[in-house]
């Protein structure tokens, strides 16, 4: 690892900060002063240094994002925002990414994280993570719907969904909705409801896993996990 990114990420600052951290010749790789940023260090097997401090290295990133609408779950689009630009530079520095995606007009919890292996396993169609959206509906949601989204329904595209438990809220014209998925389809709830007549007119997603978005953060808001959070995801990994 390069040790301007070492630093960056053990709290230091930004590149640019770290670099300049750099010239005045405070940074120690195993007792020796280091001044290019370039430089590789193994951080699990070199002491770094600053100003003879020991640094702590610190690898992953798990953050809890209250998605707002209008950006897209991706972490870098060259016409439209994303929600990595949502991010602080002391969290970009970690290079985080969205597990997952919920569409562009969608919002609600969305985990962004660099720990590839839990993205991985949270997101494998093998483990079956439970996902829990709200949603509001054009058109009256039924008994019969419930029975369906049970059964699975059949996509526009021929695929048959696993089962999915679908609970009214309010019925009527307009109704509202919790519908937990145990996949990640592309659009998939949204394609549910057209399968059974019915237009999805606002979504958001309340939880994922074990874990649920947090209600003190507003839309466009984030923080990282808690370790008993993070261990909570491990666990159901």
């Amino acid at each position: 690892m390069r040790l301007d990114k070492l630093l960056a990420n053990s709290g230091y600052g930004t590149r640019k900060e770290v670099k300049k951290l750099l010239k005045t010749g405070v940074v120690k790789v195993d007792g020796k002063v280091v001044k290019d940023a370039k430089v590789h260090v193994e951080p699990e097997e070199q002491e770094v240094t600053v100003l003879d401090d020991v640094v702590e290295y610190r690898e992953f990133i798990y953050l809890m994002m209250h998605k707002p609408p209008g950006f897209l779950s991706a972490t870098e689009d060259h016409r439209q925002e994303t929600v990595v630009d949502i991010l602080q530079e002391e969290d970009k520095i970690f290079e985080p990414f969205p597990v997952g995606r919920l569409d562009k007009d969608t919002e609600g919890f969305l985990l962004l994280t660099n720990d590839g292996q839990l993205a991985h396993q949270l997101l494998s169609p093998k483990k079956h993570v439970p996902k829990t959206y709200y949603a509001k509906i054009d058109g009256e949601v039924t008994e019969e719907d419930i029975a369906s989204f049970r059964e699975g329904v059949t996509l526009d595209d021929g695929y048959e969904t696993l089962p999915a438990e679908l609970k009214i809220l309010s019925a009527g014209p307009q109704s509202e909705i919790e519908v937990t998925i145990v996949e990640g389809k592309f659009h998939q709830v949204k394609r549910m409801f057209q399968a059974v007549g019915k237009t999805v007119t606002y979504l958001k997603r309340l939880s994922m896993g074990p874990l649920e978005l947090d209600p003190d953060l507003e839309l466009g808001e984030y923080r990282e996990l808690t370790d008993e959070e993070v261990e909570l995801l491990k666990e159901n990994r």
